[in-house]
């Protein structure tokens, strides 16, 4: 594309593609769609209307909503004023959106839902807000003349001032004009806004174009929050490409929607699959010997094709006709669990287990594993068309540089890096070596065909009292792809063992209580129960096999409820807030080291 700038692109495609479809999501029950022309009017109206609010080039405007078309809307309509989009996350707590409104300088908001109208109608209250713009029109405003829907905010810009100024600011548009802060969300210490400009968010599309196809008639679906790099990063992407976004508010509707939806390519984390995978082996272990038997016939078909795949190899004739009945007969019904259309699906936002990995590309379902941050424009690397490097996030994208520091610590540079943390000179400092590269904070290598391989986050390596290091994402991706456990948190900093706070699938642990004719009360006397207990100690036995001895847990306890987002011991995109976590359940960790007399 001859044109240089990011929103330009998009002026471009509401032009040239203008019936096309762009947008869709369900709303009361129904699909509604948005084609180009919709989108192109949308932006540019809440463009117009930024300037009537007296919005000006380069102020920074706030973004806190669930996934939803008028999400990208306001995005797109921020940029197209020459403004910078601020992502806050709907499940922020009043003082750390406060906190990123002051840091950002923040004026004007919009927000998605009631509850996160609630919040800003409190700021505006407070004078930390001027102007409150609301996406969802069945909001209640409470009165304040100072809120305004959507819908308003168009109308409001409609005037022949506005939209020539409009206009005006898209001539002077320029590579290095920030496009967006995005905070970071801070599994540790306070966060910090990530500065990406025009420059970086063009380069990135460049390279994703290099290494990835998505077209016309391809289908996205928006699943993680969109106020994280990595989805909406891949949905600049999509539409960029010329796809259709279709968006979901609530990530727990996915099993539900994606049915209906049948998407091309759907952004998760390693999460999604490691619960999916323990969802299937599950049932698998439930159902009658001769479907048991089917399956492990079809994996042992399906395994062999991804090592040959791995070596560069293909099937051979007999291989190949296996291959053909497992699909016919299991890998297609496990692909209509994903839609059943799936081109690729990228994941990346943690370790993925190579077995969960070997897994679905066995069923035939094309994860395309990767690594990136926020302050890399989201990917560094990934999987490349015609390779499955397993055990590895694929090959640096052209154009970016990769190599190993000090403790092995993944360094990066290139076009697509960030200028730096907002207000912040000397953690910007601290974050870039001598020569420009950016320091990570992971731990990885690089194999002999430039693959990238990430070990652990240097941060989160926990150093036990008996000096060992043990890496708590690589412990709890093995023990979390079993069907009874949930999620599971690893405990060992400055402790003499390896302990585990394990959340059980309780809908499968109730299945075993009642297949075992076991009595209880609540889930605090099952969890309690000596039968339980138990039959948790004997599965950890047969999961960590692999593991050293120093690395196995030794203790667990196992608890009523789920680590919460609402509690803070959850980031957005399921990391776990380790300090959040030990603060909440300190007392069931220092019982397991009490108990063996720590």
């Amino acid at each position: 594309m001859e044109t240089k700038t990011f929103i330009g692109i998009f002026r471009d495609h509401a032009r040239d593609w203008a019936e096309r479809p762009a947008q869709r999501a369900k709303v009361d029950g129904r699909w509604h769609g948005l084609t180009w022309r919709e989108l192109g009017e949308a932006l540019e109206g809440v463009a117009r209307g930024l300037v009537r609010l007296g919005h000006q080039p380069g102020e920074k405007v706030g973004l806190c909503a669930r996934n939803m078309p008028e999400w990208t809307q306001a995005d797109l309509g921020i940029l197209a004023a020459r403004g910078v989009t601020v992502p806050l996350y709907p499940t922020s707590t009043a003082d750390q959106a406060r906190f990123i409104l002051r840091d950002a300088g923040i004026h004007i908001l919009f927000a998605g839902e009631q509850a996160e109208v609630d919040l800003g109608l409190a700021f505006l209250a407070a004078g930390d807000l001027d102007h409150l713009i609301t996406l969802d029109p069945a909001v209640d405003l409470r009165g304040e003349p100072r809120a305004r829907s959507l819908q308003a905010l168009l109308e409001l810009g409609g005037d022949t001032a506005s939209a020539e100024e409009v206009r005006l600011r898209a001539t002077q548009l320029r590579e290095d004009d920030l496009l967006t802060l995005v905070y970071t969300s801070g599994t540790t210490g306070e966060p910090k806004g990530v500065m990406l400009d025009q420059a970086n968010i063009l380069e990135a599309m460049r390279l994703h174009d290099l290494r990835l196809k998505v077209e016309p008639g391809d289908i996205s679906l928006a699943m993680l929050p969109l106020c994280h790099i990595f989805e909406r990063a891949w949905t600049y992407y999509v539409l960029y490409s010329g796809a259709l976004n279709v968006y979901i508010r609530d990530p727990l509707t996915l099993i539900e929607v994606i049915g209906e939806v049948k998407p091309t390519h759907l952004c998760a984390v390693p999460r999604v699959y490691e619960k999916a995978y323990a969802g299937i082996h599950g049932r698998i272990a439930k159902a009658a010997w001769p479907v048991r038997a089917l399956f492990l016939l079809a994996m042992r078909a399906g395994t062999e094709r991804v090592r040959l795949r791995v070596a560069g190899q293909r099937p051979g004739a007999w291989l190949a006709l296996k291959l053909r009945l497992a699909d016919r007969l299991i890998f297609r019904k496990l692909r209509d669990l994903f839609g059943g259309r799936c081109k690729f699906f990228p994941v990346a936002g943690a370790s993925l287990a190579d077995d969960v990995n070997v897994f679905f590309q066995s069923i035939g379902l094309n994860l395309k594993y990767g690594y990136g941050l926020s302050e890399t424009c989201a990917t560094v690397s990934c999987y490349e068309d015609g390779t499955l490097p397993i055990g590895t996030l694929g090959r640096p994208l052209e154009g970016l540089e990769v190599k190993l520091g000090e403790d092995h610590e993944i360094l990066v540079k290139g076009p697509t890096i960030m200028r730096g943390y907002y207000n912040r000179p000397e953690e910007t400092a601290k974050a870039m070596t001598a020569d420009g590269f950016l320091r990570t904070g992971d731990a990885g290598d690089l194999d002999a065909q430039g693959n990238l391989i990430f070990t652990e986050r240097i941060k989160e390596l926990m150093k036990t009292s008996n000096g060992k290091y043990i890496a708590p994402q690589r412990v709890e991706g093995m023990l979390g792809k079993d069907p009874f456990i949930d999620q599971i948190a690893i405990i060992a900093d400055s402790r003499n063992f390896v302990s585990a706070l394990i959340v059980p699938h309780f809908e499968s642990l109730e299945e075993f209580a009642y297949s075992v004719d076991l009595k209880y009360h609540d889930l605090a006397e099952l969890v309690s129960h000596s039968r339980v207990v138990a039959f948790f100690e004997e599965r950890l036995l047969q999961l960590q096999k692999e593991l050293a001895q120093y690395e196995q847990v030794k203790k667990f306890t196992l608890l009523t409820r789920p680590f919460s987002m609402e509690l803070g011991e959850l980031t957005p995109t399921l990391k776990l807030r380790r300090k959040a976590i030990a603060a909440a359940f300190k007392a069931e960790i220092e019982a397991m080291y009490r108990s063996v007399g720590q």
